[in-house]
């Protein structure tokens, strides 16, 4: 049984044994190719969320009503992406084995495939739903394959072609592009074909895993990340996107790529803390 974090997210105390979602932290930015810090993000965004309210006018919906428990960040080894994505696995399978919702803070890109492979092994027919500026679906980076620049590519290698439906993607390799066209459902720039994909996936209650990679908005809006990319989306296209995404059969998630050493003013970690609610309770809600 997991035990109660010292500090949590806003209102994230209940019991573990009460609680119908469980958050948990995976600090780890050992492959990052550009800036680092996203380490940071998970203690960051949990520290500075009492600087939100625990109401949601945009939902009309409060995390005072709901039962979740902060499971705290768990401690990676930096020096092997292998074991970090191990530890990642075994949290995300003590929680769904529970039957209780997995929702992680990165970190950076790569903590998603630990939480994947632990999806997969409970359900078989698992589709992904990606934010991203990144397509992330490079074969290897710099000869590594365990790489924030290739998890697609290596949820692909689990879950194989038409299970991954990208959104907001503005940047990558022309090899990726193409490999894309012939293998994932790929919507570049913006979140057209969102609602239609998720309809789609609800016809047959579709088990859904999805990431959301902070860098997906603009970086006039958040430029606390890692590899910041002009022309991204803002924070109402982003709730929208993700109050569409949660009317689908959502089973785990995450959020990552806050690196909130790079943003002195603080108000990319502050936007952070908002996904981070409305996120919680789009999910929770719906549970």
């Amino acid at each position: 049984m997991l035990q109660p974090n010292v500090e949590t997210f806003l209102a994230c105390d209940a019991s573990y044994e009460d609680a119908k979602l469980v958050l948990f932290g995976a600090p780890f930015d050992s492959t990052t190719s550009y800036r680092p810090g996203t380490r940071f993000g998970p203690a960051a965004i949990r520290h500075e969320s009492y600087g939100v309210e625990t109401y949601s006018p945009y939902q009309d919906l409060d995390l005072e009503d709901y039962d979740i428990f902060d499971s705290g960040d768990l401690e990676l080894c930096f020096g092997s992406s292998e074991r970090a994505l191990a530890d990642i696995e075994e949290r995300a399978d003590v929680i769904l084995n529970d039957g209780k919702f997995p929702l992680m803070i990165g970190g950076e890109h790569l903590v998603t495939l630990g939480a994947v492979r632990a999806a997969l092994k409970k359900y078989p027919d698992l589709h992904v739903i990606h934010f991203d500026a990144h397509a992330d679906l490079r074969e290897e980076y710099l000869g590594v394959p365990l790489s924030h620049a290739c998890v697609l590519r290596r949820c692909h290698d689990l879950i194989g072609d038409g299970r991954i439906h990208q959104f907001c993607i503005r940047s990558g390799e022309r090899a990726e592009f193409r490999f894309a066209s012939e293998h994932t459902d790929m919507h570049k720039f913006s979140f057209d074909g969102l609602a239609e994909t998720v309809e789609a996936l609800k016809k047959n209650n579709t088990p859904i895993y999805f990431t959301i990679d902070l860098d997906c908005l603009d970086p006039g809006y958040f430029p606390g990340t890692g590899t910041p990319e002009a022309g991204g989306v803002s924070f109402p296209e982003l709730l929208h996107a993700i109050l569409t995404v949660t009317q689908g059969n959502v089973i785990a998630a995450d959020l990552n790529e806050l690196a909130p050493n790079l943003d002195q003013s603080g108000a990319s970690t502050a936007l952070a803390c908002k996904i981070t609610r409305e996120f919680m309770l789009a999910l929770i809600s719906k549970k």
